[in-house]
């Protein structure tokens, strides 16, 4: 399927304006005074505090919602009455030429599909995380963005929050030095070790079973295995718990050292069964070093029941380890960076008399409302959020060779020590779901 990269109200543009040629350079660009026509893959859920979230702008009007299941977009639908409601998000695409842009807040095998088709059509995209399910869904989205010149976000709220960009800072100003090693974990449990049901079920009314496959192989419905919620434990739909908080928890990582692609990845936890995520993963990446990281820095990875060892649990002193989080050891002093919560330096006494960095929060969605409309810059545009989704599936993509090391090359995308890994990195999409780069 082909689409023409220059969608209706982009041409219209450019032939009434004569010489605004800049707006066909950059097809969908709003000038600072237009509302933006905007449409949501996924009407509810996450799909819906998208939505709400955005259309809190003035400079934001929703006009159609795409969602395979038509039984949840009662709420949508009585909170913006006049809504075009769709099933199939191709169509909604084919039908709405006057879009500015999207969200696609989808479960993640279908991130990447209708994020490139909107992007096709030079549509700004507001995409939830994780951005892709493989790596080289990433990649390929990463750089359709950057050719196409859209206006991009990923949907990591936290990097707009106070706190994160106090971590950010702190590590900036130098505080605890250049960083050895960063502990982080999530309690969350995105995995299972029960084998899927040997049954099938009938599929709701209202429900697009075949579309809410799209480009994953066909299987038949179980009721409450994959739909509304637990997809998130499925290997070919969510990316388990890693997937899910990995790029929240450890983007701070990620911008406060600098971290380029590691070179190295050893899974020492849980593994996936033939069709789930596993439970307790430990992962651990090498990278090389940046300007704020030492030789040889490690990144450790733990979710589910595991935690950092004792002796890193330690350096917090008396404090109980947050459900969520990460430990920085620094050549100077250590940083504890408990979710959504207040950076500690310790040792305290040291840090008494330390002028902490207070930057002020941003809202991460009307960033992307101003940015469509020409004023500002996204914070986590995909030229950030793909390399580090890729760091994050890297790490997914590592449980499912236990106590084994991965060497990584990041420019060809591959495990150059076991070519079976390979096969990860990419999926083949399902007949009828293939889209054009990737």
């Amino acid at each position: 399927m082909s689409f023409p990269e220059m969608n209706r109200r982009s041409a219209l543009k450019a032939i009434a304006g004569g010489l605004a040629f800049p707006f066909v350079a950059r097809a969908g660009v709003a000038p600072p005074s237009e509302t933006l026509n905007h449409a949501s893959f996924g009407g509810s859920g996450m799909a819906l505090a998208d939505i709400r979230s955005l259309t809190a702008s003035p400079h934001v009007r929703l006009v159609a919602v795409a969602d395979v299941d038509l039984d949840r977009t009662a709420e949508v639908k009585r909170l913006f009455p006049e809504v075009r409601v769709y099933q199939d998000y191709r169509e909604l695409l084919d039908s709405e030429a006057d879009l500015d842009s999207v969200n696609v807040s989808t479960p993640d095998h279908m991130h990447a599909p209708i994020t490139r088709e909107a992007i096709r059509r030079g549509l700004h995209v507001y995409t939830q995380k994780p951005l892709t399910q493989t790596l080289y869904e990433a990649r390929q989205l990463t750089k359709a963005a950057s050719d196409r010149g859209i206006v991009s976000q990923m949907g990591i709220q936290i990097h707009s929050h106070p706190v994160h960009k106090a971590v950010v800072a702190t590590v900036h100003d130098g505080a605890i030095g250049k960083v050895r090693e960063v502990h982080s974990w999530s309690g969350k449990q995105w995995g299972d070790r029960a084998p899927r049901p040997d049954r099938t079920d009938p599929v709701p009314e209202g429900l697009d079973w075949d579309g809410w496959l799209g480009v994953a192989e066909e299987r038949p419905f179980i009721s409450g295995w994959y739909h509304p919620g637990n997809w998130r434990k499925r290997l070919d739909f969510g990316t388990g718990t890693f997937g899910d908080m990995g790029c929240h928890i450890l983007d701070p990582v990620f911008s406060a050292l600098e971290l380029t692609a590691p070179t190295e990845v050893r899974s020492e936890g849980g593994a996936p069964n033939e069709h789930s995520w596993g439970l307790d993963s430990v992962v651990r990446y090498t990278f090389p070093a940046s300007p704020r990281t030492v030789d040889g820095f490690t990144l450790t990875w733990y979710d589910g029941d595991r935690r950092p060892p004792e002796e890193v649990a330690a350096l917090i002193g008396d404090r109980r380890l947050s459900d969520q989080g990460s430990i920085y050891i620094g050549e100077e002093g250590v940083l504890y960076s408990p979710y959504i919560d207040a950076p500690v330096l310790l040792p305290a006494e040291k840090f008494m008399d330390y002028a902490r960095p207070g930057p002020e929060g941003d809202d991460h969605y009307l960033q992307f409302v101003e940015a469509c409309r020409g004023n500002g810059e996204t914070s986590t545009p995909f030229s950030y959020a793909g390399p580090l989704t890729e760091m994050v599936l890297l790490g997914c993509l590592a449980t499912r060779f236990p106590e084994t090391s991965l060497a990584w090359d990041a420019e060809a995308l591959k495990v150059t020590n076991l070519d079976e890994a390979n096969r990860f990195v990419r999926r083949e999409p399902r007949e009828g779901y293939r889209v054009e780069g990737l």
